[in-house]
């Protein structure tokens, strides 16, 4: 239902927040406003799939929309795919490679991408001889499915519409700091309360 969905993405986002915002001593500090999401910024979500995944929040928004459907391997995969390409040390690369390839593109992996066959055979070769570019075909072919299909849905549902729209009753000066930029802490406190 939407009100579980709401209440799923607010417990999600505030789960992010202690993440984020631990330090060495293990306290939980203030939010910063620099760490806040901006209304201008979750707008410009909707402008690409790229602006909203290269966003820490926007990517945690949108995981949780999929997550939701049940298709989160397709971000998983993507953002494993990214984090092997700073792959620094060559002798890591094969063992990085075979865990990405076992995990979301081998017949029996456990969360399998829907690539076509023509993809995944050309990455299966690749895991011959791993390079920090062995993904990069599959990693295009999800995006553009996630692009075309997932995101589209994302953008209409409560877990973005929620986000964009002006914060209403339940936001007030108690709840936030009196600005003209309703940021995404003050609309997480709806989604809870909504919830």
């Amino acid at each position: 239902s939407a009100k579980d969905m709401k209440h799923r993405l607010g417990f999600f986002l505030q789960r992010s927040d202690s993440c984020d915002n631990s330090s060495s001593q293990g306290k939980k500090e203030k939010i910063s406003s620099s760490q806040r999401v901006s209304q201008e910024e979750v707008r410009k979500w909707a402008d690409s799939l790229e602006n909203l995944i290269h966003h820490d929040r926007g990517l945690a928004a949108f995981r949780a929309f999929l997550k939701s459907e049940y298709s989160e391997e397709n971000i998983e995969f993507w953002v494993s795919c990214e984090d092997y390409k700073k792959t620094k040390s060559p002798a890591k690369l094969s063992p990085k490679a075979r865990k990405i390839y076992d995990e979301f593109i081998s017949v029996q992996a456990t969360k399998e991408v829907n690539l076509d066959s023509c993809t995944r055979e050309k990455t299966s070769h690749n895991m011959l001889e791993p390079t920090l570019s062995c993904f990069d075909e599959a990693q295009r072919k999800i995006f553009t499915l996630m692009e075309k299909d997932s995101y589209r849905r994302f953008l209409k549902s409560p877990y973005y519409l929620d986000l964009v729209s002006p914060p209403a009753a339940g936001c007030g000066p108690e709840n936030c700091k009196r600005s003209h930029v309703h940021t995404l802490d003050c609309n997480s406190n709806i989604i809870s309360q909504c919830a």
